[in-house]
């Protein structure tokens, strides 16, 4: 879809000339979750009437249709979802900062939400988070731990101040920040007695008779495994748990015969030696670099700027760096 060539483009400051309210963006959103004028009326607490000239009154002053009628309901075309998105991204802002004008009125120091694959969690996160309080003793901190295809929209929405992950394929570059730390050197795990601990080098192939708890497909690590059997001409595993928790995995490895792969960080953190075992392989495995993540175009909390500068001062002291190739 373009624009036609006689409409003038938006100011600037557009928002001022169509008057946007905040029940403009409240509306944006409950038509993209329900497609229906009357439910999203009703869950605005107004009537289907007063939502519909809500939705016109904004169509008409911008100049442009932003949503479809269908006999099924509303559809949000491509004007409909760029401006979805962006009152999305601006209700979950005014929620942030009640939030953290909340955190601040009950004597904290503010709040910053962190997203992370599993690595740098062990060592890197938990000091940057240890000599951030030290500094700020009642910055509200939460942490949630996942694959980078999850943490990254996360992050756009606002739900998350900075991230360590990755930028997978799909997302425009451009929009992030993005600081490199270094790469995640993995490893393959099995229980202490397992059958292929009688071998000194167990071969790839005959791990593949055996089950597996790996990430979902789609995340960096699995497509690193899958790669690593293709290249080897190896047929998967029958048996696969898709599991993003290492806790599970782990569970799974302790009580059966089941392999996973995690990283090197973890491993040294989570597998008591009196239960695990590291099975060797004959070439190192890794996935691409991770780094520190947030939107160029945001200005991060004053948490979120105290955890980052923390987080880049872990980063110098312990030259965190990508392994030589």
């Amino acid at each position: 879809m373009t624009r036609t060539a006689d409409k003038e483009n938006l100011a600037p400051d557009w928002y001022l000339d169509v008057r946007l309210k905040l029940r403009h963006l409240e509306l944006l959103a409950a038509l993209d979750d329900y497609r229906n004028l009357h439910r999203a009326a009703a869950w605005l607490g107004v009537s289907q009437p007063a939502a519909s000239k809500l939705l016109g009154e904004l169509e008409l002053r911008l100049g442009l249709k932003l949503f479809e009628r269908h006999s099924r309901g509303l559809e949000p075309n491509w004007y409909g979802e760029i401006m979805v998105r962006h009152a999305r991204n601006m209700l979950s802002s005014l929620k942030q900062t009640g939030d953290e004008l909340n955190a601040l009125r009950a004597g904290n120091t503010g709040t910053v939400a962190v997203g992370t694959v599993m690595d740098p969690t062990v060592t890197l996160l938990t000091q940057a988070l240890e000599e951030t309080r030290l500094d700020l003793p009642g910055l509200k901190v939460s942490v949630d731990v996942d694959v980078s295809q999850a943490l990254i929209p996360r992050l756009l929405s606002g739900e998350l101040d900075l991230a360590l992950c990755r930028i997978p394929a799909g997302f425009n570059a451009a929009d992030f920040v993005f600081e490199e730390i270094g790469e995640e050197a993995t490893c393959i795990v099995c229980r202490h007695n397992h059958p292929l601990t009688a071998s000194s080098s167990p071969e790839l192939g005959a791990m593949m008779h055996y089950p597996w708890a790996l990430q979902p497909s789609g995340s960096l690590m699995r497509q690193r495994f899958d790669y690593l059997l293709m290249y080897h001409g190896l047929t998967p595993p029958m048996q696969i748990v898709d599991t993003s928790d290492i806790l599970v995995s782990l569970s799974l490895v302790a009580a059966t015969d089941t392999l996973t792969v995690t990283t090197q960080e973890v491993a040294g953190l989570l597998c008591d030696p009196a239960r695990f075992r590291l099975l060797p392989t004959r070439e190192a495995v890794s996935v691409q670099p991770y780094g520190l993540v947030t939107l160029r175009e945001t200005r991060p909390s004053p948490g979120a700027a105290a955890l980052s500068t923390r987080l880049r001062d872990v980063i110098r002291r312990q030259s965190w760096r990508r392994p030589s190739r």
